[in-house]
């Protein structure tokens, strides 16, 4: 990967910033001659060049920006398989396939925003305009506002924001999904272009001190996404690509109550409460055999962000003047989980461990909870430096908790066991 930067300062109120960057990356796939029920080859990558342009200013009360940006990539994808068990798989499925291809990638956005400061009032407003051509054309206007109010006297802040939102596609095995070459692979077949996700995101907060060591963090959001953008397998590879849902909210609220400085003490204490619902059908991607069908099912379904309550706290005390210590303690509700069979086989699978610690009556990871503890102490002091120690011992009591469980690429991922570790950093 190359980059580079160059900035020109015309007057103290006046820049010009113009940043650029390419990279070339690959990445393969291979099965060993024991793979079953299907061998699966894969290499692809991509080569891109990304240039960024902005004008910067202030004029009175305004603070201004305008600019936009340029990406072009060459993606390529090869792709083949063979199915190595039958008995996995209908009749009508292809027992090889061979895919090889490649594309440009074209996207630009030009952009203006402006920050007004009034008083106790600050406004900020932007419009960004994207075009992306990949698979798919398309472009889109985003409009960006937001507004501050602040009371000093109260040492008060209330906020507000709205953002329109053009988010592409990922790019990973795209030209698979939406090639016809996959007619090829057997029985029905059904293709859905991807299109960009848009979204309408509203968030609003107020920030308060309560004293002059206590103070107070809320904000409520709501999100609101079409063509809400997820990942699928294709067979039993392990290779997945882009699909898309018809539309997905997401709600949630957090609330932090903060410490920073209490005479040997300091820390916080957080909640948030997320709720996110996709709702189908699904309106992208590639889809073989059985799941055709799905593609004309309506209803609803938890997202992987639908983690209803989660805590975190940490509380830290100054034992001496060079030495300290501090507990963080964090608990998660639980993610929800799909798996295609009942807890008889999933047992078969995973292991009764790891089982145990999944609620199949509620489709969600049974909670997880973890204690960590630190301390650390400055050894020795030059001028306005010194060698300083810490150590650390993640999650204390040794819990054994699943954090995903069967999960597309997550897969089921449990969180680490008791460890220890020892720092040791020199400031100069």
């Amino acid at each position: 990967m190359a980059q580079f930067s160059y900035q020109r300062v015309f007057t103290s109120q006046l820049l010009a910033d113009v940043r650029g960057m390419a990279r070339r990356l690959s990445a393969d796939l291979s099965s060993n001659v024991a793979s079953t029920p299907i061998a699966a080859a894969q290499d692809r990558g991509f080569r891109e060049v990304y240039v960024k342009a902005t004008l910067a200013g202030q004029h009175g009360v305004h603070e201004w920006k305008v600019g936009g940006d340029a990406n072009t990539a060459q993606v390529r994808e090869r792709f083949s398989y063979q199915i190595t068990d039958p008995s996995f798989f209908s009749e009508d499925v292809a027992r090889l396939f061979s895919f090889n291809a490649a594309r440009p990638d074209r996207e630009q956005a030009l952009f203006a925003q402006d920050q007004v400061r009034l008083a106790d009032l600050t406004l900020s407003a932007g419009l960004r305009w994207d075009h992306y051509r990949l698979v798919v054309d398309e472009s889109a206007f985003s409009p960006r506002l937001a507004a501050a109010w602040s009371w000093p006297r109260a040492d008060l802040v209330i906020r507000g924001s709205y953002d329109r939102v053009f988010q592409t596609p990922a790019f990973e095995n795209l030209l698979l999904a939406s090639s016809p070459l996959t007619d090829a692979l057997g029985g029905e077949v059904a293709r859905l272009p991807v299109a960009p996700s848009r979204g309408d995101f509203f968030d609003a907060g107020v920030s308060k001190a309560l004293s002059s060591t206590v103070r107070i963090d809320a904000s409520y959001f709501v999100r609101s996404v079409d063509n809400f953008a997820d990942d699928d397998l294709l067979l039993n590879t392990g290779v997945s690509f882009p699909i898309a849902f018809r539309s997905a909210d997401v709600k949630g609220a957090e609330l932090e109550i903060a410490v920073p400085r209490w005479k040997r003490f300091s820390g916080f204490a957080g909640y948030a409460y997320m709720h996110g619902t996709g709702e189908l059908p699904v309106t992208g991607g590639l889809f073989v055999g059985d799941e055709v069908s799905d593609t004309e099912t309506n209803g609803t379904f938890a997202i992987s962000q639908d983690q209803r309550h989660t805590i975190r706290g940490r509380l830290s005390v100054d034992v001496a003047s060079d030495a300290w210590v501090a507990f963080d303690t964090a608990y998660g509700s639980g993610l929800p989980f799909e798996f295609e069979g009942d807890r008889d086989e999933a047992l078969d699978q995973y292991g009764p461990r790891i089982v145990d610690r999944v609620n199949f009556e509620t489709g969600r990871v049974r909670p997880s909870w973890s204690i960590d503890v630190s301390a650390g102490m400055r050894l020795m002091k030059w001028g306005s430096g010194g060698l300083h120690a810490q150590a650390d011992v993640r999650n204390v009591t040794n819990r054994f908790d699943v954090i995903n469980f069967a999960g597309l690429f997550s897969g089921t991922a449990v969180a680490p066991p008791r460890a220890f570790a020892v720092r040791v950093r020199a400031d100069f």
